[in-house]
């Protein structure tokens, strides 16, 4: 093989596995976000996702995803202020749009003790279902 060869396989395998770490280190909604993932959009804006659960704990189980990653509610800092009220006020757009006028829950679980599955913060909007209170 020639150097040449050589060279632009070494870079191919660098670049391969560079790609291979940053898909591991990066968040099952990042991956959906931009598009490497299929998922069910419901809605989206320049600073949110809306999908559908694939594990839907309701009738009606959605996911408020920022675009922007915050790991959890407990790393969220002041600038992150107006991202997070932007998740709450699109849920209330979508719970409308879907009718939902019975009800719904909104729940963002922060560690492991609230059974954080992704370090990506994204609120939960479940209906169609009477809930249960205290909820857990």
């Amino acid at each position: 093989m020639k150097t040449s060869e050589l060279s632009r396989l070494s870079n191919a395998n660098i670049s391969s596995t560079m790609n291979q770490q940053s898909n591991a280190s990066r968040t099952i909604f990042q991956r959906i976000i931009d598009r490497e993932i299929p998922a069910k959009i419901e809605y989206e804006d320049e600073w949110c996702m809306v999908i559908h659960d694939i594990q839907p704990q309701a009738p009606v189980h959605l996911l408020i995803v920022p675009k922007r990653v915050i790991a959890r509610v407990a790393d969220a800092s002041a600038a992150d202020e107006g991202l997070l009220g932007h998740l709450i006020v699109t849920a209330g757009m979508v719970a409308k749009k879907l009718n939902l006028e019975r009800g719904f829950r909104l729940v963002i679980n922060n560690g492991p003790d609230a059974c954080e599955s992704v370090p990506h913060v994204h609120v939960h909007l479940l209906a169609k279902r009477q809930m249960g209170w205290p909820p857990g």
